[in-house]
This record gives structure tokens, C-alpha cells and sequence, in this order.
């Protein structure tokens, strides 16, 4: 099933590598990636799409929160459909 996520991380070097090493030892690919600058310059918004399956979805949003550099995770059609 294909997943757009919006992250918002911390505007500093690595941030960016360090969510995408996650997906990557995890085994997803990412097929979709964009990041832009937000309103506060400390703050990123990184925009994002793969294909997973639900179970799979639930534990990458759980441990893209566990990164430090990460302020907020949310999956779009998820808070839509709540």
C-alpha cells in the first residue's frame, strides 16, 4: 500500500541523512522525498512516500519519533480518516 508521511525534523546537518538511514536499515525504499524549509528556520518539513503494509507503517512512524532529530511524524490519510 503506498504512504505519504510529513516529517518535521530539526533544520541541522545529518537530520535528513539520519531519517533516511533509518528507512534504509529497515528495508524500505523511499520513493518519494522532498524537504523545505518551514516558517522557523530551525524547524524542516520533510515529505515523503513508500509502499508498506500497515503493520510495517506502524512500526516506522514509532521509531521515525524515536529520532532525535525528528520534532513530529504524521500520516496524512490516517489523521483524515480518524
Amino acid at each position: 500500500m503506498h504512504h505519504t508521511l510529513s516529517i518535521l525534523l530539526q533544520n541541522e546537518a545529518g537530520a535528513l541523512v539520519r531519517v533516511a538511514g533509518l528507512f534504509a536499515a529497515r528495508g524500505y525504499n523511499i520513493d518519494t522525498l522532498t524537504v523545505a524549509a518551514t516558517h522557523d528556520p530551525s524547524v524542516s518539513r520533510l515529505t515523503l512516500s513508500l509502499q508498506c503494509d500497515d503493520a510495517a507503517l506502524r512500526q516506522i512512524l514509532q521509531q521515525t519519533r524515536k529520532l532525535v532529530d525528528v520534532v513530529q511524524v504524521a500520516h496524512p490519510a490516517t489523521a483524515l480518516a480518524a
